[in-house]
């Protein structure tokens, strides 16, 4: 199994996502995610930086490979554009960069004005921007592509990788799971659903790589860790399908105000102990996941990697060892 770091493009500016991309290599990660938003889920957050710049700029830093999770290649930007922003993003990274894909959310996805598909539709358009882009990624020729929700007139990208790019997909259903499983390469979530894990693979994901991700909020004592978790990250105890539907970062503050303190310590590790952030690891292990990335909240990075590279990093891939042995 892999470790990785996930970069948080809504609470981080793009210098610092730079150079925690950078600590994260030293740190001794494997590999990285990276969020792909217009809007932060609040203005706690209170950022929300262009992601392909940000790739640019840690292709510079930083030799480990480079997720999208995720990003929504249907509404606020044509398959097109994003087919060309994913294969630049992969020459830059010497071929270590795989697009990550999802259905979206309206918080990023309704600022066109247009009208936010039902989740069924969302899967239908997902599912032709990925064949526009595989094209555009292989075809030698120019792409013309009439479709029912595209369209692309003579378009070739002539700056892309050597081999064409991976597609992972994201699934937290088991519609979006399925399609994932027949479509593409691997598979995304941030929950550690043993039950949609194995769907993917017995409807046809099989061996593809699976990636999970979660938050953790490192704090010099778990009190505080659990004060800044609730106040930056409220959302993420938000259930259903809310943080697909509602539209704006003040809607998600309102909804955010159900979750109380208290769910907040129960489901994410708080705190500088080292055996918290080790143990938060377990049910992904135990689910199977191939690759599993960790963000941090908050203001304390530095100390929080410095503890991954002294004894997190070390105890995991100690367990993997006695696993295997």
């Amino acid at each position: 199994m892999k470790i990785g770091y996930f970069l948080s493009s809504e609470e981080y500016t793009p210098a610092e996502l730079i150079e925690q991309a950078r600590m994260a290599e030293e740190a001794g990660f494997d590999a990285l995610w990276i969020s792909d938003h217009f809007h932060p889920w609040n203005d706690e957050q209170g950022q929300s930086a262009f992601v392909w710049s940000a790739i640019g700029a840690i292709s510079q830093v930083c030799e480990l490979p480079v997720t999208t999770a995720v990003t929504c290649p249907t509404v606020r930007t044509h398959p097109v554009v994003i087919a060309q922003a994913a294969a630049t993003s992969a020459v830059l990274l010497n071929g270590r960069f795989r697009l990550g894909v999802g259905s979206g959310e309206a918080l990023n996805e309704h600022i066109l004005g247009t009208v936010w598909p039902t989740a069924d539709v969302r899967l239908e358009m997902l599912e032709e921007a990925v064949e526009i882009m595989r094209r555009l990624w292989t075809e030698d020729g120019f792409v013309n592509h009439h479709g029912k929700h595209y369209t692309v007139d003579t378009a070739r990208i002539y700056t892309r990788p050597k081999e064409p790019l991976p597609i992972y997909m994201s699934g937290f259903g088991p519609e979006a799971t399925d399609l994932a499983a027949r479509i593409a390469d691997g598979y995304v979530t941030t929950s550690p659903d043993q039950e949609l894990l194995r769907r993917f693979r017995e409807n046809g994901g099989g061996d593809k790589p699976a990636q999970a991700g979660f938050k953790v909020s490192y704090a010099p004592t778990e009190e505080e860790g659990i004060e800044q978790a609730h106040r930056i990250w409220g959302n993420s105890g938000l259930p259903g399908e809310l943080a697909q539907v509602l539209p704006s970062p003040r809607h998600f503050e309102q909804a955010s105000q159900l979750v109380t303190k208290e769910s907040t310590a129960q489901s994410v590790a708080c705190g500088p102990k080292a055996d918290v952030h080790v143990d938060a690891f377990t049910p992904y292990i135990e689910a199977g996941f191939d690759e599993v990335y960790v963000a941090n909240i908050g203001p304390h990075s530095v100390d929080m990697m410095n503890l991954y590279r002294t004894e997190v990093l070390p105890e995991l891939r100690l367990r993997k060892e006695r696993s295997h042995g």
